[in-house]
């Protein structure tokens, strides 16, 4: 198929970008990498009236550290934070999920913050933009605003941000902690039937899922283990609203979430 009739803008600068959306609203959508919006473009799932490019933004176009956080542009490519220097160190989390995100050849494309605003609820960078508790920083053309990861995922591909708002720059808080990452997919690169990721925390672990229910969720516990460990990932996993679909059965889904969890949390926390 062929997706229908729109206007292509392509930004020069943040300002024009912002001039559109307020003329446009609900009727202009955002292009970065286009690795997801390209699909529903043509199977005609979306169809603006207006196509705004914002690769060409030098401003988004930065990976810097910032006061505890390091903020990623929305011109960051997936390939791009991959091979940052300082990945592994500042947000392990993060080097440990990327490489699942699609394949060589998209993550050359695609973005981080595309990957964030398109929400898919299989996706690896909003499950680890939640357990690590970021922000996604959005910007109109009269404010600009923070929305913790928590809040910005609303649903099933939905967000908090305005039609007249477009992501700046998602944040990741730097996390000395250790964590760990799995992932269970038909093939290597294919969205995720459930992914998990735990951080060791202050005071016990945090451990979130994807893949399972509209949105990526998470959980915040003390040191647990033995039977109390047990009991809280069942809880959890029967919290998720888990369904059946061709890929695999709401059952196999909480099964997956109990053993994964028992795994990433003993690592975690040992």
């Amino acid at each position: 198929m062929k997706p229908a009739a729109f206007d292509f803008v392509r930004a020069e600068s943040l300002q024009e970008v912002l001039a559109v959306l307020a003329e446009a609203g609900g009727d202009a959508r955002i292009l970065a990498g286009g690795q997801s919006l390209m699909a529903m473009l043509n199977t005609r799932l979306a169809k603006p009236r207006v196509l705004i490019d914002v690769m060409r933004i030098d401003e988004f176009d930065r990976i810097e550290v910032h006061g505890g956080h390091v903020m990623v542009g929305a011109g960051v490519r997936q390939k791009a934070l991959l091979d940052w220097p300082h990945l592994s160190e500042r947000i392990p989390l993060v080097s440990l999920a990327l490489p699942w995100t699609g394949h060589v050849q998209t993550r050359s494309r695609g973005t981080i913050c595309g990957s964030i605003a398109h929400a898919d609820p299989s996706a690896e960078m909003p499950l680890a933009l939640l357990t690590l508790r970021g922000e996604v920083h959005l910007r109109s053309s009269k404010a600009r605003r923070k929305v913790a990861a928590t809040d910005f995922f609303t649903g099933m591909m939905s967000t908090a941000r305005a039609d007249n708002e477009v992501i700046e720059a998602v944040s990741f808080p730097i996390n000395p902690h250790r964590c760990a990452f799995r992932e269970v997919a038909r093939r290597h690169g294919d969205f995720a039937i459930v992914s998990c990721a735990a951080v060791a925390t202050d005071e016990g672990v945090r451990f979130a899922v994807g893949g399972v229910s509209d949105v990526p969720a998470a959980r915040d516990w003390p040191k647990l283990d033995g039977s109390s460990l047990d009991d809280a990932l069942n809880a959890f996993a029967h919290q998720l609203d888990a369904r059946d679909d061709i890929h695999a059965s709401a059952r196999y889904r909480r099964d997956l979430v109990r053993l994964i969890g028992r795994e990433l949390i003993s690592e975690v926390l040992r």
